[in-house]
């Protein structure tokens, strides 16, 4: 099959699987439902790797047309070029793996085939998000994959965390994302008014041929301010933050379904493809380094001393969103990508080897009541400590090799920036290990119910764990010089200059050899030793987190999250909870209960008294014609 016949069929496959068990999945049997949902996926997977591996030129595919009018055509059509086909890859591969690790995780829930739904919902969005040709259809998958993670996040819509609703945190994520929302369709309305098109090739091509002039203008500086805003909706930057940590009220496979390789990257996808336009606006591009600088700095200092297992890894994917946004806002869109790609296998896998544990622990979060784990669920042990080593930037692992690469674009930047964001590196291998060691060695320190039940997980949930392990050790070879290249080059720069949408202006010049090993011994230095420190302290000296109200300075900011709800609440929040109950007392009950429904009221009691007029008996209507009569004459008698 060609590519336009199979880029389609790519597409339909999650779709086909959520239909199916939406509507007559409860009469199927549960390995049914689930199997039909992750084979499906899977298939898709193997489609775009055939499409990828044998794609020479980038290649539209025009399913029909949306809008044809004189002056404006906006089409319906998928792009198979080298980006969209890696995150293609991306979503399907590591998204194929959560279904199977699903099946096994949900296999209790009543609600089984309607999970499976939103998963494969969720993947139908996320791929006509990163498939489509243009921004309208970008936009499409956007809202898709934020009705979806609506729907997943509050999957246990009526149980609650520390008095909150689940359905609460849904809510949340669905607002916040909505500031972003807005502001992209902001930036689509400009590009339409200038250009009168948003498909990325004729933008590329118009944006930056000679004649338009767009250096530093106020116009490219507003579509790409609100370009990133709403990027930082879906890739929680400030201050659009909030909401991820709140996700994780949704069953631990969204978390890593959402949080690993699919939703959050969305923005970082949204920045890469419009790449030409952010390198005609240098001071959005400022604006995305430091905002990316300030949000994996903020979102490390607060997992600090967070002490649920999903909490932590929450955010740490938003600090290590900010990684890929400081990569960003210095032109490194393939090291961004880079990053993109090898969170999405160590992130996957520590959220399902979060699940894991949750699924031995008998849904306990907290790893104060952990402890010792490793020797009774050793797949699982073994396969997050690969994880965690690989976020943590560990020598040779697949974090190392693209931490390594957007901190050396920094300290091509300058030495400060280069500082900051290292000491945001430090800070993650901290609390990562932090919360290794607690959850894994020592003694255990749960219930003696909980110690009963503490076993493995099945074969379906720790064979995912395996191979994202697999990938997170090996992962970090994709990009090194001179591995799948003869000529020393990096091979994603070499993949993303052909055949990409508005790739045109990629050529960042890359350190010295001699440099860039000064600071993989730094970063590889740093990593160890966090390690060793963490491990005197959790292992060696078997300290435990100190209880909420013994902390004090900044282990009570940090455990507080820097109060930053509180702070949205207090501005926010509460003022439009009070505007609301102003109006409700004002218009609600003086205006509509008091003066319209009175009124309604008053009308409805006269038509009462008419109403007994209309009889229906002839007599009392002659009568009433005859009294009617009479006072007509009596009327012109006295008149005369």
């Amino acid at each position: 099959m060609s590519v336009e016949q199979l880029l389609p069929l790519l597409l339909l496959l999650p779709l086909i699987g959520a239909l199916i068990n939406g509507t007559v999945g409860k009469k199927l049997p549960k390995i049914a439902s689930g199997g039909l949902a992750t084979a499906l996926v899977a298939i898709s997977f193997f489609i775009a790797l055939s499409i990828f591996l044998n794609l020479k030129d980038a290649v539209e595919v025009k399913l029909f047309s949306i809008i044809s009018l004189p002056d404006l055509t906006l089409d319906a059509k998928l792009l198979a070029d080298n980006l969209s086909m890696w995150m293609t890859l991306i979503i399907t591969g590591v998204g194929a793996l959560i279904h199977l690790f699903s099946m096994g995780y949900m296999h209790d829930d009543e609600g089984y085939s309607k999970f499976f739904t939103y998963l494969n919902l969720f993947i139908f969005s996320m791929l006509v998000l990163v498939l489509g040709s243009n921004y309208f259809l970008l936009y499409f998958g956007w809202e898709g994959v934020g009705v979806c993670s609506y729907l997943l996040i509050g999957y246990y819509y009526s149980d609650e965390q520390k008095g909150v609703l689940n359905s609460l945190a849904g809510r949340k994520s669905f607002i916040m994302n909505r500031v972003g929302d807005l502001a992209l369709m902001l930036a689509m309305f400009l590009l339409l008014l200038q250009f009168g098109t948003l498909d990325y090739k004729d933008l590329a091509t118009a944006i930056t041929s000679e004649s338009y002039k767009f250096d530093g203008s106020l116009l490219m500086f507003g579509i790409t301010l609100f370009l990133f805003i709403g990027a930082t909706g879906k890739s929680a930057q400030i201050p659009l933050f909030t909401w991820l940590p709140d996700a994780m009220a949704g069953p631990t496979p969204v978390s890593a379904l959402i949080h690993a390789a699919t939703m959050v990257t969305a923005g970082v996808f949204l920045t890469v493809r419009s790449n030409f336009m952010f390198e005609l606006a240098p001071t959005s591009q400022n604006i995305v380094l430091y905002v990316g600088l300030a949000t994996s700095l903020v979102a490390a200092f607060i997992a600090m001393r967070q002490n649920d297992i999903k909490k932590v890894l929450a955010y740490s994917t938003v600090s290590q969103l900010g990684l890929m946004f400081v990569g960003l806002g210095l032109g490194a869109y393939t090291a961004a990508i880079f990053h993109v790609t090898t969170h999405a296998f160590f992130k996957a896998l520590l959220f399902l080897g979060s699940g894991s544990v949750i699924h031995g622990m008998s849904g306990e979060q907290d790893i104060r009541k952990m402890g010792g784990l490793k020797k009774y669920m050793p797949t699982t042990h073994w396969t997050f400590l690969v994880g965690t080593l690989a976020i943590t930037g560990f020598p040779l692992l697949s974090g190392f090799f693209s931490k390594d690469e957007i901190s050396g674009f920094a300290f091509q930047h300058g030495i400060p920036l280069y500082l900051i964001l290292m000491f945001s590196i430090v800070l993650t291998a901290i609390y990562m290990f932090r919360m290794y060691f607690l959850t894994f060695h020592g003694e255990f320190r749960g219930s003696e119910e909980q110690k009963h039940h503490l076993h493995e997980s099945p074969l379906n949930m720790t064979l995912p764990l395996m191979v994202l392990a697999g990938l997170s050790i090996i992962g970090g070879l994709i990009n090194l010089p001179g591995i799948f290249l003869k000529n020393q080059a990096h091979y994603l720069d070499h993949l993303f200059e052909k055949n990409v949408a508005g790739m045109n202006l990629i050529h960042t010049e890359h350190l010295s050899s001699g440099t860039i090993m000064v600071l993989m011994v730094v970063a590889s230095l740093v990593c160890i030793v966090a390690l060793v420190v963490t491990y005197n302290i959790y292992v060696k000296k078997k300290s435990l987190p100190k209880d909420e109200s013994e902390l004090t300075g900044w282990e009570k900011w940090s455990a507080n999250k820097l109060y930053v709800d509180e702070l949205y609440n207090a501005i926010i929040v509460n003022p439009i909870l009070k505007l609301s109950d102003w109006g409700y007392r004002t218009v609600e009950l003086v205006i509509v209960d008091g003066l319209i429904l009175k009124m309604a009221k008053g009308v409805d009691s006269a038509g009462a008294l008419v109403k007994k007029w209309q009889s229906g008996q002839v007599n009392w209507y002659v009568l009433w014609m005859v009294s009617g009569i009479v006072g007509l004459i009596i009327y012109f008698l006295v008149k005369i």
